[in-house]
C-alpha cells in the first residue's frame, strides 16, 4: 500500500502494510460463507428488533453541527480519519459493522469534546480499539492498535483515550448503524446478493461525509442506500414491504436518497478512495465499478 499521510499534522508517514506476525486470518472459505445460516433471520422478533433499533438510533445520534464548535479539526480531516479506518478494518479483516461502530463512536465524542489535530487518529485508533473489543470474535490486541499508527502513540496514550470515549459516551455501545438497519431490510425484502453489496457500499460512502449525512438516521441512510443500488441493479423502486415495516415513504427518505445520489455519481473523483477499493474485490461483487444511473425516477 505505501507510506500515506493519513493526518496531515503528523510528522511520521504511516506504514500501513501491517506486517505484524500476530495477525489471525480466521476468513471462511466462500463455501462455507454460503452454507452459514443468518444468525439475523429470527422471525418472531424482527418487528422488536427494528422498534428496538429505531428506538436507540435516536438516542445514539452525534450532534448534527458539531464540528463547527470544533476548533482544530475539520470534515476533511475527519473524512481522511475515517478513510484510514477502513483500510485498518480491511488489513485485519474487521466486520463491516467495528466499522460502523467505530465512526459513530468517534462522532458522538467529537459532538462533546474539543480535540486537537494532533490528537484526532488517536480518538479514531482507540474507537476503532472499543468497536473491536465489542464487535468481533477476535479483536487485535492494544499493541497492534499502537503499531498501525507507526508508534505515534503509546500503548498508554490509546488506553487513556479508549477510558475517555467509554466515560463521554456513558458506555452505550450497541449503537444501532446504517449496517444494521440494511441487515434488517435485506430480511423483509428478499433481493440479490448484488444488489446487497452496492447498498452495504453507498452505506459506507455516507461514512466519509459528516456533510451532508449527519443530519440523517441510519435507519433513513440505509433506506436510501437500499433504494438506490435496487433501482441501480433492477429499476425498482422504493418497495411497499419495506414502506410498510419502516414507515419510510419515498417523499420520507427523498433528500436522503438525493444526497446519497451525488455522493455515487461523483464517488470516483472523492479524495478518498479505500470504500471503492474495498468493493472493487470479487468479495463484493465488484460493485463500485458498477455505473451510477444519471438520474433517479422518484415518481
Amino acid at each position: 500500500m505505501g507510506d500515506r499521510r493519513p493526518l496531515a499534522p503528523l510528522g511520521n508517514a504511516m506504514d500501513v502494510s501491517f506486517d505484524s506476525p500476530s495477525i489471525m486470518d480466521i476468513s471462511l472459505t466462500s463455501e462455507a460463507e454460503e452454507r452459514k445460516p443468518n444468525v439475523n433471520n429470527v422471525p418472531d422478533y424482527l418487528s422488536d428488533i427494528h422498534t428496538y433499533l429505531r428506538e436507540m438510533e435516536v438516542k445514539c445520534k452525534p450532534k448534527m453541527g458539531y464540528m463547527k464548535k470544533q476548533p482544530d479539526i475539520t470534515n476533511s480531516m475527519r473524512a481522511i480519519l475515517v478513510d484510514w479506518l477502513v483500510e485498518v478494518g480491511e488489513e485485519y479483516k474487521l466486520q463491516n459493522e467495528t466499522l460502523h461502530l467505530a465512526v459513530n463512536y468517534i462522532d458522538r465524542f467529537l459532538s462533546s469534546m474539543s480535540v486537537l489535530r494532533g490528537k484526532l487518529q488517536l480518538v479514531g485508533t482507540a474507537a476503532m480499539l472499543l468497536a473491536s473489543k465489542f464487535e468481533e470474535i477476535y479483536p487485535p490486541e492494544v499493541a497492534e492498535f499502537v503499531y498501525i499508527t507507526d508508534d505515534t502513540y503509546t500503548k498508554k496514550q490509546v488506553l487513556r483515550m479508549e477510558h475517555l470515549i467509554l466515560k463521554v459516551l456513558s458506555f452505550d455501545l450497541a449503537a444501532p448503524t446504517i449496517n444494521q438497519f440494511l441487515t434488517q431490510y435485506f430480511l423483509y425484502q428478499q433481493t440479490s446478493a448484488k444488489v446487497e453489496s452496492l447498498a452495504m457500499y453507498l452505506g459506507e460512502l455516507s461514512l466519509i461525509d459528516a456533510d451532508p449525512y449527519l443530519k440523517y438516521l441510519p435507519s433513513v441512510i440505509a433506506a436510501a442506500a437500499f433504494h438506490l443500488a435496487d433501482y441501480t441493479i433492477t429499476g425498482q423502486t422504493w418497495p411497499e414491504s419495506l414502506c410498510k415495516v419502516t414507515g419510510y415513504t419515498l417523499e420520507h427518505i427523498k433528500p436522503c436518497l438525493m444526497d446519497l445520489h451525488r455522493t455515487y455519481l461523483k464517488a470516483a473523483q472523492h479524495t478518498q478512495q479505500s470504500i471503492r477499493e474495498k468493493y472493487k474485490s470479487t468479495k463484493y461483487h465488484g460493485v463500485s465499478l458498477i455505473e451510477p444511473p444519471e438520474t433517479l425516477n422518484l415518481l
